[in-house]
């Protein structure tokens, strides 16, 4: 019951727990005067960022949210509370703490989804342009006179220009969120046009423009308020690349609103003629020459197309590509006495680059057998593939060694054979026409299956490299077009008496 507690606590608001409600006592707590043998280890992590607040308590809407990370060793078992302390310090200096109490006792020393337990708490109001000094240390503390870890960090509140203090009442009535999207362009070298867009706070403005000195400003008074309004201002120096500053006079914030800057650009020039009667004769006399050209161009650019589609048609007619098909997975299963690298490695080659196949190997899984068990692990294979291929070949040459692919070591350091285990596993499906077309033989010399594995003659068999393109597009086929039924019959009679 303890931990479905924690866990709805730390899912609802991050691990957030509630303060202590504020009690005036006589003298220290009463549990700073018990003795403890053990109390538990300071914070792993402190961090705190200013958010809005989804309940506006007059101007302060913006609070701090002040996360905390606990230690994850065995003195998290003693963890009661932590305790939270923030000192800010601007004009004046403001001191509170709050206790934050955690509904049950630690069981563990991570939370259930295996991470670090995380809290955190909302709460503590932040000002303007304030250095805050955060403490957290966890309690039950330390004995008196004892060393009581502790953790701290400093936070700086920035101005009304940041995305999230804009938001402060202060800073909105010194408007924060009036966006003047100022647009400023030398006329002459005498005038300067500023246009912006009045805020609702005011209709008092007045606009500098500004080199390395002032050299013009001008007052503006607009009656329409969060309207586009444009102004003349006059200049005695070079203007263009200058700053201009818009200051706002409203009254909400007086003298101390927020100033609005740009930049100050050539106007665009308007009423240039357009030389259009020149181009017009330059194009009529290139007309008589482009046409010729253009046709010519045409008439190569469809050839081009049509020679290519020809060789797209005859490629795709050569010879039955599975490129064109989505991949399909194929379980390989061989006798250990196959020369693994000349034999296994070439026919997973040929499937993987001439039908599009995604191959599956014991020998590219040892430590997924390992550690599910050979028939478990043929099982899940099996269910994941499309195709299971039994291959067969007389091909034993005593000299083959090598690697291939992902495979290491000599080509015969199998701990097992799965063949057998293989073969009696599958050999049910065998006996089904729903599930036989899922398995094929396929050899490269002659087909030679032994007396025990004569089960396999019901399946589809194939000489490679004889039948290539026949093994391709059979691999492809949901249905196969054969005698199921004699096949069947004979898989019945040969598995019956394994």
């Amino acid at each position: 019951m303890w931990l479905v507690m924690l866990l709805r606590v730390a899912v609802l608001s991050w691990g957030a727990v509630s303060p202590e409600p504020s009690r005036l006592l006589p003298g220290p707590s009463p549990e700073w005067t018990v003795r403890h043998t053990l109390t538990p280890g300071d914070l792993r992590d402190l961090q705190v960022e200013p958010v809005i607040s989804s309940v506006a308590m007059e101007d302060n809407s913006i609070l701090m949210n002040i996360s905390w990370v606990l230690r994850a060793d065995a003195s998290i078992r003693l963890l009661t509370a932590t305790k939270i302390c923030v000192t800010g310090k601007s004009n004046f200096q403001s001191y509170s703490c709050v206790r934050c109490n955690y509904t049950e006792a630690f069981q563990t020393q991570t939370r259930p989804s295996g991470g670090k337990w995380t809290f955190s708490y909302i709460g503590f109001p932040v000002e303007l342009n304030t250095l805050y000094f955060i403490g957290a240390h966890n309690i039950p503390n330390a004995d008196m006179n004892g060393d009581s870890p502790s953790m701290s960090v400093n936070f700086t509140s920035p101005g009304c220009l940041d995305h999230v203090m804009k938001y402060k009442k202060k800073c909105i009535e010194a408007g924060s969120l009036w966006d003047p999207n100022i647009t400023a362009c030398k006329k002459n070298e005498e005038i300067v046009e500023v246009n912006f867009t009045t805020s609702p706070l005011g209709n008092r403005y007045m606009a500098f423009i500004q080199s390395n000195i002032v050299i013009g400003m001008s007052h503006v008074s607009e009656q329409n308020q969060g309207t586009r309004t444009s102004v003349l201002v006059p200049v005695t120096g070079e203007s263009e690349g200058a700053v201009v500053q818009l200051t706002p006079y409203f009254h909400t914030c007086g003298n101390d609103c927020i100033r609005r800057k740009g930049i100050v650009v050539r106007c665009p020039q308007t009423g240039a003629p357009f030389p259009l009667d020149n181009n017009r004769s330059v194009l009529s006399g290139w007309i008589p020459l482009l046409l010729p050209a253009l046709l010519v161009a045409t008439c190569v650019l469809a050839i081009g197309i049509c020679l290519k589609w020809r060789h797209e048609k005859i490629k795709k007619t050569s010879f039955p590509s599975a490129m064109r098909l989505p991949p399909i997975k194929i379980l390989v299963v061989y006798p250990s006495e196959i020369c693994f690298h000349h034999t296994v490695c070439y026919f997973t080659e040929f499937l993987q680059n001439h039908c599009r196949s995604e191959v599956i190997l014991d020998k590219w899984q040892k430590k997924k057998i390992a550690e599910m068990g050979p028939v478990q692990w043929l099982t899940t294979q099996k269910k994941a593939a499309d195709k299971v291929i039994f291959l067969l070949s007389n091909d034993v040459n005593a000299t083959c060694d090598g690697t291939c692919g992902k495979s290491e070591g000599s080509p015969r350091e199998n701990s097992q054979d799965l063949f057998p285990l293989a073969f009696n596993l599958f050999c049910s499906d065998l006996r089904s026409q729903t599930h036989l077309h899922k398995y094929l033989v396929v050899y490269f010399r002659e087909a030679d299956t032994k007396d025990d594995y004569n089960a396999l003659h019901v399946c589809p068999m194939y000489h490679l490299m004889k039948d290539a393109a026949t093994f391709c597009t059979e691999l492809f086929h949901v249905e196969q077009h054969v005698s199921v039924g004699k096949r069947f019959q004979a898989c019945h009679n040969r598995c019956s008496s394994l």
